[in-house]
């Protein structure tokens, strides 16, 4: 009996041993899901992710690294959960896979910053090998995931993204896959989560129609790919537990289309079938059951397209695949077009139900076109075939994917280019160094011969060279100088430079001035801080109060910030702009000193704060001082100046409540008389900025209107510009009020603080001006100048309104105190006969 027990318990061991090697071996198959910074399994999305210290998970570190957690986050991601942890590494990380069979893996890096003890995940940066392919390059993950944000503001698209995933189809020849993570000297990576799927079907097809030519092999399987893009043309965002064969997120279309109406959503609920069995992991069912067609398709003059737009990286082979599948025809020769890449044609007379077989079948197609190294963009484009009658002009796109292949072992994008723009091979790479460094050498030596005569020139003069003790990137305040003013006193005569500068930047303070007010730079004094450094509030010997902006000389950006405010600030005296009192410039210190504003951004009078609200008149008052100061700055000058940061927290309110603006870092001189705009990067504050702005980087006054618009709707309803706790129609501010003043409804949104208490009439105007403000192409905006008198005028209709109540309320207090008197009159006579009657009866 014994003996039979230990043989069923030996079987059972057998069998348990063996379910686990089944299981295992299943496990591999799928690949992997890492939850990085964990040694605990997590359930997501209905997987399983381990993580990456997790015993017996057959992955090895190289260096443990440093484990981050948060218990919250930003946004709404079904990623949430494993985004909470991260592997955080100051210096190289390898992650070993092991027991990967031979083939194609879809590897993804999932990203997502959140704070990080003794880190700034902005100051992040690192580059990524995987089996030796570089696929990142100096990564810098919230970058990306401001660019992304860019792109979303720029369309009709109200969403706001927080993290950030990184797909690439890698080929793996060995039993593994090692994962390098670099980060760049004096900086540190990070990683959330890693996902390893395997790829069971062919993917890729060879050969491939190239785009203007003929068709030509890639050796897509021996070449790494980068997925670019990936849509759900006229159908909504296909998550990953949607698309169950490779666990692929499809985004919509609409914010990469070049004209949003010039295509239409349609759907069939049919069912659909793949006109291949082997395609049945290209893409879901779900991709091929909506799609977008062409709009207005019964004009006369049928030349239009439905077009997208997306940034690629320059030199680079591009796989462009789009998904097909008929919804609407049941018979050939019904829709007709051609199919346009970078403007060359790749397919003409396309017929989606001929090339299918039928309605309701799905395909895909894949074109070749190669991006050169002076260009970043890939435009798709489907349109009419003229050749062909009215009856056949229609277009259709279910699905759209890019992929980028890689080059040289490398899908990074590293550019190098000559002075013509061009990229550069290696061997033209060592004469062009050679030329630099002789170039460099001259400059040298021109360098010590300027040096040595001015050292010569001070020494003669008996003046000591101060600059050595500045901090590297100081500039000395009077280069900063008007120079007309300059040159004007040196053909006067003697110059005194105290006295140049004091005329244009005020007061010299010393740094003992300075520290006496702050208090030795007392942290509690600090009233703000920024990308040059922080601001304190002081207090001079005599009692005034002042702001006081101290620079950080080691923060770049901060120091072109510095400067452009210093020039800018020394052209600018108007009542409505925040006024420089001075300066100190002593020991390596760059500080301005400013008049202080006593009730802070009119941002913490609005929400966040504890401040008691603004009445509709403070508000209305405050609007028109902000605009009276944007307007000095446009027309103040021959050639004006572009604010190009108008928010909330950069209108000051002084001890009267008088606005004013601030913070100049960002300002840029307007266009001359020959031209429109000025051509510069983007800059600004999401949810501020200009869409036309941002899609051309062509920056002109009307930005700063756009900008201001958005600081109206601000005002009235008193809610941060993006609050991605919200709704998603909710997120943005400006499209959202923006959908309710087109209703003209927008007291529904309205603080509700003022309730009751503005003129409606006000309101209505007020909206107007918002809505013309924020008007998509600047050239529809009004001017700083319209924008004010109309302004000026809602504040006239409300104290009008105010005055009328007013005298209504005191008509009304009077009438109800005179119905007082008069009823304590009838009272009084009243009771005299009661009192006499009872005096009778006494008798």
């Amino acid at each position: 009996m014994v003996m039979m027990i230990l043989r069923k318990v030996r079987l059972l061991s057998v069998l348990i041993a063996f379910t686990c090697v089944v299981g295992y071996g299943e496990a591999q198959s799928r690949g992997f899901l890492v939850d990085c910074g964990s040694n605990s399994s997590t359930k997501v999305d209905g997987r399983i992710w381990v993580g990456d210290l997790a015993p017996n998970n057959n992955i090895t570190l190289s260096s443990p690294g440093i484990t981050a957690m948060t218990s919250t986050l930003e946004g709404n991601s079904i990623f949430s959960e494993i985004y909470k942890s991260a592997r955080v590494f100051p210096d190289k990380l390898n992650y070993t896979f092991e027991g990967i069979n031979r083939g194609s893996y879809i590897v993804r890096f999932h990203f997502c910053p959140f704070p990080i003890d003794s880190y700034n995940v902005n100051e992040s940066s690192f580059t990524v090998f995987a089996n030796g392919l570089r696929v990142m390059q100096d990564f810098d993950v919230p970058g990306e995931i401001a660019h992304k944000n860019l792109i979303f503001q720029s369309s009709s698209i109200n969403s706001t993204a927080f993290s950030l995933v990184k797909e690439f189809v890698l080929p793996v020849s060995s039993g593994k896959l090692i994962v390098e993570f670099i980060p760049r000297k004096g900086s540190f990576g990070f990683v959330n989560a890693i996902e390893i799927v395997p790829v069971m079907e062919q993917l890729f097809r060879e050969p491939v129609t190239r785009a203007g030519g003929n068709d030509v092999d890639l050796n897509l399987d021996g070449r790494g790919i980068e997925t670019m893009y990936r849509l759900n043309v006229g159908g909504s965002k296909i998550n990953p537990g949607q698309d169950p064969d490779l666990y692929r997120t499809w985004e919509t279309d609409s914010s990469y289309m070049v004209i949003a109406n010039a295509g239409v959503e349609i759907k069939n609920s049919s069912n659909i079938t793949y006109a291949s069995a082997n395609d049945s992991s290209v893409a879901p069912l779900l991709v091929y059951e909506a799609a977008r067609t062409m709009s207005n398709t019964e004009v006369l003059e049928k030349r239009f397209n439905m077009s997208w737009k997306f940034e690629v990286d320059p030199d680079f082979d591009y796989l462009v695949r789009l998904h097909f599948c008929e919804l609407v025809f049941d018979k050939p020769n019904q829709r007709i077009f051609r199919i346009y890449i970078n403007n060359e044609t790749v397919a003409g007379n396309f017929d989606i139900y001929e090339h299918a077989g039928g309605k309701n079948r799905a395909i895909y197609q894949d074109y070749f076109d190669h991006v050169s190294s002076k260009d970043n963009v890939l435009w798709i484009q489907l349109g009419p075939d003229t050749a062909v009658g009215a009856s056949g002009t229609d277009a259709l796109l279910n699905g759209l994917e890019i992929f980028k292949l890689s080059k040289n072992g490398n899908l990074a994008h590293l550019m190098r280019f000559d002075s013509s723009g061009h990229s550069v091979n290696d061997s033209k790479m060592r004469i062009i160094w050679i030329s630099i460094s002789a170039s460099v050498g001259t400059i040298l030596l021109l360098t010590i011969l300027v040096m040595f005569i001015v050292c010569f020139l001070k020494k003669t003069r008996g003046k000591p060279d101060k600059s050595k003790n500045g901090p590297p990137g100081w500039r000395p305040l009077f280069l900063h100088v008007n120079n007309s003013t300059a040159n004007a006193k040196r053909m006067g005569g003697s110059l005194n430079l105290n006295t140049l500068v004091a005329s244009t930047m005020g007061r010299k303070f010393s740094l003992a001035e300075i520290r006496a007010a702050t208090k030795n730079f007392d942290d509690g004094l600090a009233i703000g801080v920024g990308g040059f450094g922080r601001v304190y509030k002081g207090e001079l010997e005599d009692g005034t109060l002042i702001a006081i902006k101290r620079a950080n000389p080691q923060s770049e950006q901060g120091l072109a910030e510095f400067e452009t405010e210093i020039v800018m600030l020394s052209r600018l005296r108007h009542r409505h702009l925040v006024s420089l009192i001075g300066f100190c410039d002593e020991h390596s210190e760059m500080i301005l000193v400013y008049e202080y504003m006593a009730n802070g951004t009119l941002r913490s009078h609005l929400f966040g704060s504890d401040l008691p609200p603004l009445t509709w008149k403070q508000r209305l008052e405050a609007c028109i001082g902000a605009a009276r100061g944007l307007h000095y700055l446009h027309t103040g000058s021959e050639r004006g100046i572009i604010h190009r940061d108008v928010k909330t927290t950069n209108i000051l309110l002084d001890e009267n409540f008088v606005a004013k603006m601030s913070d100049f870092g960002l300002s840029k001189t307007g266009p001359s008389v020959d031209y429109t705009h000025v051509s510069t990067a983007v800059k600004g504050s999401f949810g501020y900025l200009d869409p036309e702005y941002f899609r051309r980087q062509q920056l002109t006054e009307k930005s700063d209107v756009y900008s201001f618009g958005v600081v109206l709707f601000e005002v009235i309803c008193a809610r941060a510009v993006i609050n991605p706790s919200l709704p998603k129609d909710q997120i943005n501010l400006a499209e959202w009020a923006l959908r309710w003043q087109r209703e003209r409804s927008l007291e529904n949104i309205i603080d509700p603080n003022l309730k009751g208490n503005y003129c409606p009439e006000s309101l209505e105007k007020f909206g107007e001006i918002a809505e013309k403000c924020i008007a998509d192409e600047g050239k529809n905006r009004p001017t700083m100048g319209e924008v004010l008198w109309h302004l000026e005028y809602v504040l006239q209709l409300h104290e009008a309104w105010s005055r009328k109540s007013n005298l209504e309320d005191s008509f009304s207090s009077s009438q109800a105190l005179d119905n007082d008197e008069g009823t304590a009159m009838e009272n009084q006579t009243l009771q005299g006969s009661c009192s006499h009657s009872g005096a009778a009866e006494d008798v």
